[in-house]
């Protein structure tokens, strides 16, 4: 697995320096700071290439295109179920990493890719490594102060390890090697891109206010076009409804960064998309739990005063982001996998008259086939009806008369097993409906696999190594270009001025220039109207917590939002999310309630700099994206669900 990133240096510049492959490994136990750092620049600007290991490749050439002034390009491209699914490979005898997607194997593809092209490429790589009991004095040999790889033999590749490193491997990389490429394991999003400020800026490890507002910089660049408009994109709501082309046209987004700490965040000049307050806001609280603590490996951040104010259609002002209290946290956070059962689905498709009917007749049966067999199960079987309820957002009653205007809907259920031949069962169980079930069922489709989930442990930074190195493409010397770093960056180096806006322009952030054409108002009291008419949300996940933003279109209407959004309200509304049937009787939803009342949480943070809310409630994910049986693992829908309740503001 890979995070990468790559300096915006010519590619045809090789370090003299660069002779085959250079080993060195770092111990993360404290911050040791840097030796009198050096301000290599006033300003940088660094992009995002990719948010996730699916996104375009050409959203980022086109950025690349755009965007010249760009430093570095940072491409994101792990994930918990990106991690799942390679110790799941390794634990049947697989070696758990697409070659392309492992540190040195992607070093070696982009050497052999910039061979065939004749470039000289420096590729740079930082990954943990686990260290093997040899004793104090093979350890004690292992980090002193050489820089060769003569002490390989103690070391193992970490390929049952998983912790989220900090930009400390990336800057060690860029001090020790400038290199054009640098290949990452697993390191914090935010950290991706605070590396390359704290490295070119001139910043140490203790100038907390500045790693604050880095890192503020990195979450909102972390997932790519989800701050340009991605993900964001709502007809029927007056203020998300962009059109097809513009989502088409949308641009990645950059940062610009200034050595004192000022940040802009930024859109390709004349693409489509949307960059303003709203898709801000919503990418500030995407994926956090406490905003009064937002933890990184480099600082724990306050983000509660973060707020923005637009100076055009293409960039956004960004401030005020704080280190908490306890602002460098003492352990990392470190993913294990661990086996949780095998899966097994089936799906079939039903339609026309009475269909719902028919799929609910379908579940009956494939459940009470089960029980004859392997009795006792059923409560690990999940249902629900893709075209009706799959998502929840929409609730269904006992009346027939509801179901139908649904005629074209696919039953689904999805059961999590402790023993691989109840999965297999499942699946033949689900199978006999061909010949067994209600009449015109087509579509058939099964499947089982085994589960893996990533348990979450803190480790004490003593514990955790990373491992550097370099190796360079082999091109014929007579086209090499003897080019220092110095000189490098003076030829692309692009000096500004540093930002300067009157600190009381930061307060009225919440007016958003857009607003005006839109002809922003408070919504109306005492009348039922639905939530999307009062804020916009986006919902995230880590691990089985969900969190989602409530933020209002109308600053106003935040206290009057506050009053109504109680963790009963939240428990109530989400409660449907754990109905194991799309048709519960009273007895399941008296046990669903109960189980509700004991084990989900709900916690409601006010932000005042965007005037929103952040909810988190714990335990709702079935589990999390690894092993949920829903159709929507990350619970990515279930901002939709809040949006669509119906309220009554005072």
């Amino acid at each position: 697995m890979t995070e990468l990133f790559s300096s915006k240096w010519k590619f045809d510049h090789l370090l003299p320096s660069c002779k085959g492959k250079l080993t060195v490994i770092t111990v993360a136990a404290h911050f040791n700071e840097r030796v009198d750092p050096k301000k290599r620049r006033d300003k940088v600007y660094i992009g995002c290439g990719a948010g996730f290991g699916g996104d375009r490749p050409m959203a980022a050439l086109k950025l690349l295109q755009s965007v010249k002034q760009l430093n570095y390009l940072v491409l994101e491209c792990l994930a918990e179920r990106t991690l799942a699914d390679r110790f799941q490979t390794m634990s049947v005898g697989g070696d758990g990493y697409d070659s392309r997607m492992h540190p040195p194997g992607a070093q070696e593809k982009v050497l052999e890719i910039a061979t065939t092209l004749g470039l000289n490429v420096s590729v740079a790589v930082a990954y943990e490594v686990s260290v093997r009991e040899s004793g104090m004095a093979a350890l004690s040999r292992l980090l002193g102060g050489s820089n060769s790889s003569t002490k390989k033999p103690y070391i193992m590749e970490g390929v049952r390890i998983c912790t989220y490193l900090g930009a400390a491997p990336i800057v060690e990389c860029l001090e020790k090697y400038q290199p054009n490429v640098i290949i990452t394991s697993r390191v914090a999003d935010a950290a991706l891109f605070l590396a390359p400020m704290v490295y070119e800026l001139g910043w140490n490890w203790d100038n907390l206010e500045l790693l604050a507002q880095g890192s503020l910089a990195g979450h909102l660049l972390e997932c790519g076009c989800q701050l340009t408009g991605g993900y964001f994109m709502h007809p029927g709501d007056k203020y998300r409804d962009i059109s097809f082309q513009s989502l088409l046209d949308q641009s990645l987004p950059y940062a610009e960064i200034s050595f004192d700490g000022k940040i802009c965040v930024a859109k390709a000049e004349g693409s489509g998309g949307i960059l303003n307050f709203r898709t801000c806001g919503q990418q500030l609280l995407y994926e956090v739990g406490d905003p009064a603590a937002y933890v990184t490996p480099d600082v724990v951040i306050d983000i509660r005063d973060v707020s923005f104010q637009s100076l055009s259609s293409h960039k956004v002002l960004c401030g005020r982001a704080n280190p908490s209290p306890e602002s460098v946290p003492g352990k990392l956070l470190r993913l294990v996998p661990k086996d949780c059962g095998w899966k097994g689905w089936g799906e079939v498709s039903y339609g026309g008259h009475e269909c719902v009917k028919r799929a609910r007749a379908a579940e009956f049966l494939v459940r009470s086939w089960m029980e004859e067999v392997v009795p006792g199960v059923n409560h690990n079987i999940l249902s629900y009806i893709i075209g009706l309820d799959s998502l929840k957002t929409a609730s269904i009653s006992d009346d027939p008369s509801s179901w139908r205007t649904s005629e074209d809907i696919r039953l689904r259920m999805d059961g999590l097993f402790e023993l691989k031949d109840h999965a297999v069962q499942f699946t033949k169980e689900f199978i006999a409906l061909y010949t067994n079930g209600p009449a015109g069922g087509g579509g058939v489709s099964t499947g089982h696999k085994k589960e893996v989930i990533l348990e979450k442990q803190l480790v004490g930074r003593e514990h955790v190594f990373w491992q550097t190195g370099l190796k360079c493409s082999k091109v014929a010397d007579s086209i090499t270009q003897e080019v220092t770093r110095e000189e490098n960056l003076l030829k692309t180096d692009v000096v500004h001025e540093p930002l300067s806006l009157p600190e009381a322009s930061l307060n009225i952030c919440s007016v958003d220039c857009s607003s005006k054409e839109i002809g922003l108002s408070s919504a109306p009291s005492g009348q039922k109207i639905p939530l999307y008419t009062v804020c916009h949300s986006r919902s995230g996940d880590k691990g089985n917590d969900l969190n989602f933003s409530m933020i209002p279109h109308f600053p106003l209407d935040f206290e009057r939002l506050k009053m109504i959004i109680t963790p009963r309200w939240v428990k109530d509304v989400v409660s449907t999310l754990l109905n194991t049937s799309s048709f519960p009787d009273s007895d399941a939803i008296n046990k669903r309630d109960q189980w509700v009342n004991e084990h989900v949480k709900v916690e409601i943070y006010e932000v005042r700099g965007i005037h929103s809310l952040n909810v988190v409630v714990r335990n709702i994910l079935d589990g999390g994206v690894n092993c949920s049986r829903r159709i929507d693992r990350h619970g990515k829908s279930i901002s939709d669900l809040i949006l669509s309740q119906q309220v009554v503001l005072p």
